[in-house]
């Protein structure tokens, strides 16, 4: 007998309830990485993220799930997400957790 066995001898009357779906998001992964790479402009650090290949409206959405988890201020202009800020590492794990591969350049 298994567990599950077992616990119907204990409760006949429960009913199984089933295992939430984890939802999976919809933008496109690539082959190429994405390059994540730092500068400075005027003073300022800046982490830009170039590269992704799929639609623009999937970058714009991923430009703004970056924004809002980091907390930082940001644009999406000429098919590159600008993030105010030296965030690389952080960048770079949120898009490795989603399924992309990243690539560092800069510093």
């Amino acid at each position: 007998m298994d567990l599950k066995d077992q616990l119907k001898n204990l409760f006949p009357d429960h009913q199984e309830t089933p295992e939430p779906v984890k939802e999976k998001s919809n933008i496109w992964l690539q082959d190429e990485p994405i390059i994540c790479k730092y500068e400075k402009r005027k003073g300022k650090p800046i982490t830009i993220i170039e590269g992704y290949n799929g639609a623009t409206k999937d970058f714009k959405i991923l430009a703004k799930e970056i924004k809002t988890k980091l907390s930082v201020g940001g644009s999406f202009k000429d098919e590159k997400i600008i993030i105010q800020g030296d965030y690389r590492d952080k960048i770079m794990a949120m898009l490795k957790e989603k399924g992309f591969k990243v690539k560092r350049v800069g510093g």
